[in-house]
């Protein structure tokens, strides 16, 4: 079974997934078997991600646009390819394949270790980049980062549907997607209200 993964770093408003799941059905994944999630390349308890780990067999095959969608830490990235080796399956990463359904040969595993160090590397840079540009602005009296939300902020949609939430009717990301919002939203819109 072949299964995908995508990934963005920032919610839906602000990067658009559909490229990557274009691409990767593409790559004959079924579109029910994409995997896909909001979240930093360097987080380690990704929802989606557990979830597709959970779900390979020995024989599957994973497939991503490439290794920086997978991860941008060489560190996961070594457990992933353990994890790979040991469930003996197959990751596609863009147009690198490293089957592990056999024995992997050091020069594709070195080769897939080089290339989550660049993976890891353009991370670190782009970081140290918004950094310094955020020094800059602070430096000309600009206020960088996001406003802060007030209470009244909050949209009617996120009131319309807190009830079932209160009443565990829903979990967290069922509530922010039935309100059309980004997990850390909702989150932020839950600590106004219960702090009210």
């Amino acid at each position: 079974m072949n299964y995908g993964y995508g990934r963005c770093s920032t919610n839906e408003k602000q990067q658009d997934i559909t490229r990557q799941i274009r691409e990767l059905k593409n790559q004959g994944v079924d579109e029910e078997n994409i995997y896909f999630e909001y979240a930093s390349g360097i987080k380690e308890d990704r929802i989606q991600l557990k979830k597709l780990l959970e779900m390979v067999k020995s024989g599957d095959t994973i497939v991503a646009t490439e290794v920086s969608r997978i991860t941008r830490s060489t560190k996961q990235l070594c457990e992933i390819i353990e994890f790979a080796k040991n469930r003996h399956i197959k990751l596609v990463l863009g147009s690198f394949v490293v089957d592990c359904t056999k024995e992997l040969d050091p020069m594709t595993e070195g080769m897939l270790k080089m290339m989550g160090v660049f993976a890891e590397l353009e991370r670190n840079i782009i970081s140290e980049r918004v950094k310094s540009g955020l020094t800059n602005a602070k430096a000309k009296g600009k206020v960088a980062g996001r406003p802060t939300t007030k209470y009244e902020d909050i949209p009617a949609v996120f009131f319309k549907f807190y009830p079932k939430y209160k009443n565990n009717e829903l979990n967290k990301m069922e509530f922010a997607r039935i309100c059309g919002l980004s997990y850390p939203t909702i989150f932020k819109y839950l600590s106004l209200v219960e702090n009210k």
